[in-house]
């Protein structure tokens, strides 16, 4: 007699993003590397990866002896793998976006620091803790803010190698791929389309008060880099918000800042209004858990029933309490992998 095999155990979609992310990422350094004309070291991706990999199980190990709980990457292989796909998105962002001559200490560095930045800065969401900055985008900032003889890899590096109508495939493959997944896995194309409905307004604005060119305010549009960072890199899924609307408010306050910081002559400027835009979102996470916690203070004299007192009848007990949004970061958010990159 034929014996019923158990269903496969169904994989969270967020862990499927971050797999197929670090697929993806995986392919496109070394297609890079060999052939597009990437400019770093082979070995820049190497140390890059290797440093994701030691800091994340390094932090992880201190933080769960520290809360007494066990590692989260304890148990199977699969675990331990899905555990490092953050790390491993993180090593090669980095390597892939900064060009550090012929050292490998800035991708190092930038590396380390986006991988302590979920363990350092968190903000409680939904009655759990989450880091909210992107690890990726923070690590790379912090580095050019840092060592000013640290720069971007060269935006031609992507197709420097080839021409005709490989020059209009690849850009064209990489925005495919990243509408795919962040439309089935991600869910994050409302952010994409208010950042890119953000960036064509700024220009707009330039060109007609500042008398500035629209074609230059648009250019950046047309490089692979602005795909890259369009669909891997702001659309991180544990450091933006979950509701539609928010996540478009989002998009368009990051393509404004980013308005602002040329207006100001700063450059690398889509790195950096993405992290003020995140810090302003944990500000703003910080105040309204401060102003919670005072109005549970001085409301609950009047709202606690009295002692003994039942729940009325068909009362069900509150899921965590929070918001809309928190609700959906707690379903959203449940998988034991942190995020990594974004991309």
């Amino acid at each position: 007699m034929l014996q019923r095999s158990e269903p496969a155990p169904r994989v969270d979609t967020r862990v499927k993003a971050l797999r197929r992310f670090a697929v993806s990422i995986t392919v496109f350094n070394i297609v890079g590397h060999l052939l597009l004309g990437f400019e770093q070291a082979y070995l820049t991706p190497v140390a890059g990866v290797l440093t994701g990999y030691a800091v994340e199980l390094l932090l992880e190990t201190l933080d769960a002896g520290a809360a007494g709980r066990a590692a989260r990457y304890r148990g199977s292989l699969t675990q331990l793998v899905d555990f490092l796909l953050p790390a491993h998105i993180a090593g090669l962002a980095c390597a892939m976006l900064l060009y550090g001559n012929e050292s490998l200490w800035p991708t190092v560095f930038a590396v380390a620091v986006a991988v302590a930045s979920k363990y350092v800065v968190k903000v409680r969401v939904g009655g759990a803790l989450r880091h909210v900055l992107n690890p990726s985008n923070l690590g790379i900032s912090v580095t050019l803010v840092c060592f000013s003889w640290v720069g971007i890899a060269p935006p031609y590096e992507f197709t420097e190698n080839v021409s005709g109508w490989l020059d209009w495939v690849i850009p064209l493959a990489v925005g495919t791929s990243g509408a795919i997944l962040n439309g089935k896995l991600t869910g994050r194309m409302p952010l994409i389309l208010g950042w890119l409905g953000g960036f064509l307004a700024q220009a707009l604005l330039r060109a007609a008060f500042l008398h500035q060119s629209l074609a230059g305010a648009l250019l950046p549009m047309a490089g692979v880099a602005f795909i890259l960072f369009t669909n891997y890199m702001i659309t991180d899924p544990g450091t933006t918000p979950v509701k539609p609307r928010r996540q478009a408010l989002f998009g368009i306050a990051t393509a404004l800042t980013y308005g602002v910081l040329v207006l100001m002559h700063i450059t690398f400027g889509l790195f950096f209004a993405l992290v003020i835009v995140c810090v302003g979102r944990l500000a703003g996470l910080v105040a309204l858990a401060a102003w919670r916690a005072v109005h549970s203070r001085t409301a609950r004299p009047a709202t606690e029933p009295a002692a003994g007192a039942e729940p009325a009848a068909g009362a069900e007990p509150a899921a965590g309490g929070g918001t809309e949004e928190e609700a959906g970061d707690r379903a959203t958010t449940a998988p034991p992998v942190p995020t990594g990159a974004t991309p």
